[in-house]
């Protein structure tokens, strides 16, 4: 993999905080490069720049036959400038990626966002030059907790469902795919974007969050982002109004989604690891409306503040007792029963050396599925036998797709891998 570290002397003039205040800090950043299949676009060239300087290249890489460039360093700000609601300057640092490929057409993605100590997920899909659209250009907006945007318009929790007639689905279910409406509900120019439902997720905490928080907050904060959209998704909202989505971009509504925005590896890895979770009452069928402010410009009693779930996660409490610290002590954490868009759901334990059966033997065959797009992932024996070979392929599919590299098949893992296998075979179809 290349890197040519074209301009790395340039990092003195892109500081990001006055030179008083000690030793440069340093964010992280890698780009992932796929077709709308998820098979990895091997030898993508990605130009980096300061937003403050986007015609001088800093940095230059290419990306591997998994699709990855390597991970680099980035100058960031100081993490007290995120952890902290007044900040004295930005608290993440912004560059642009200049992407192009054979046989693709180019995307241009502005003002990146990278926070100190995290790593930054830049996952860009391309689209076949026979398509032709002129490139791509992605424009990133300021951070929701940065920027002015405007405050949620308060609902009730709990639709009334029941006294309205609207059609609601059965039961609660993980969707593949939600519509997300780029805008505000009755702005008929605005685009509909059909996304994963886990991407959403991922973006959204990305910009309503910062990466730097404490895990339990973090964790918190993403129960409360996909209780509100399966709220969304469960009652039907917007399409029981006559629209054609199920969930806009608007802060004054819904939640900031953006197109085009990199997302960072520990938010991300949290999603995997709980999306099929959202909050729930007592004799209440629906996933709460889980609505909440960032606590500092805005005010919200009875709702969760951002800033205020910081602290609470700072002081060494879970998620569910941050949640009910806001929400009250009758909020609890439930789970969906089903997933749409996967083969088979998540057997309810861990498939490790000596496992055996049905569920190890779905897992050799989409891992060999999987293995003739992304190549670095060994072939293995599909006998329902969980053995060494099955181990490797586990662990390098993991290290391919950032989750932790153990060589068991979890619950993010077993998903990850249904999601690429059925994006990798769609493509074939």
């Amino acid at each position: 993999m290349k890197n040519n570290n074209i301009n790395r002397n340039l990092y003195n003039k892109i500081r990001v905080y006055p030179a008083e205040m000690g030793t440069q800090t340093f964010g992280r950043l890698q780009v992932r490069c796929t077709t709308r299949g998820l098979a990895p676009i091997d030898s993508a060239i990605v130009q980096i720049s300061s937003s403050a300087e986007p015609e001088v290249i800093i940095e230059e890489l290419t990306t591997d036959f998994n699709g990855l460039t390597q991970e680099i360093e980035l100058p960031a700000p100081p993490i007290d400038y995120s952890l902290n609601p007044a900040p004295a300057t930005q608290p993440y640092s912004e560059f642009n990626l200049r992407v192009s490929a054979p046989d693709f057409e180019p995307v241009t993605v502005s003002n990146v966002e990278i926070l100190t100590l995290v790593t930054a997920l830049q996952e860009l899909t391309l689209t076949p030059a026979e398509i032709p659209t002129g490139g791509e250009l992605y424009v990133i907006p300021p951070h929701t907790l940065y920027g002015d945007y405007p405050p949620k318009i308060e609902e009730e929790e709990i639709k009334a469902i029941g006294e309205t007639g609207e059609i609601v689905l059965q039961n609660v279910v993980i969707p593949e795919y939600i519509v997300v409406h780029d805008g505000p509900p009755t702005d008929t120019a605005a685009q509909n974007h059909y996304v994963r439902y886990r991407d959403y997720i991922k973006n959204v905490a990305s910009s309503e969050i910062y990466a730097t928080w404490p895990e339990s907050t973090i964790m918190a904060n993403i129960l409360a982002i996909q209780s509100f959209t399966l709220n969304r998704v469960f009652t039907e909202w917007y399409r029981n109004q006559g629209y054609n989505f199920t969930i806009t971009s608007s802060t004054a509504f819904d939640h900031k989604w953006i197109p085009g925005r990199n997302i960072y590896s520990n938010i991300g890895l949290a999603v995997d690891q709980i999306f099929t979770n959202y909050l729930s009452r007592p004799n209440v069928k629906q996933p709460i409306l889980t609505q909440y402010c960032d606590g500092y410009r805005v005010q919200c009693p009875n709702w969760m503040t951002q800033w205020g779930s910081k602290e609470l996660g700072e002081n060494g409490l879970n998620a569910i007792q941050i949640l009910q610290h806001f929400y009250g002590d009758s909020m609890f954490i439930n789970t969906a029963p089903q997933v749409s868009g996967v083969p088979a759901s998540w057997p309810g334990v861990n498939l490790t050396i000596g496992s055996t059966g049905v569920s190890v033997r779905m897992i050799q065959e989409q891992l060999n599925r999987i293995s003739d797009t992304y190549v670095a992932i060994p072939k293995m024996a599909v006998d329902g036998q969980y053995g060494p070979q099955t181990a490797e392929a586990v662990r390098i599919f993991q290290q391919i797709f950032n989750l932790p590299q153990t060589g068991v098949v979890d619950f993010a893992t077993w998903y990850k891998i249904s999601q690429i296998y059925v994006g990798v075979t769609r493509i074939a179809e």
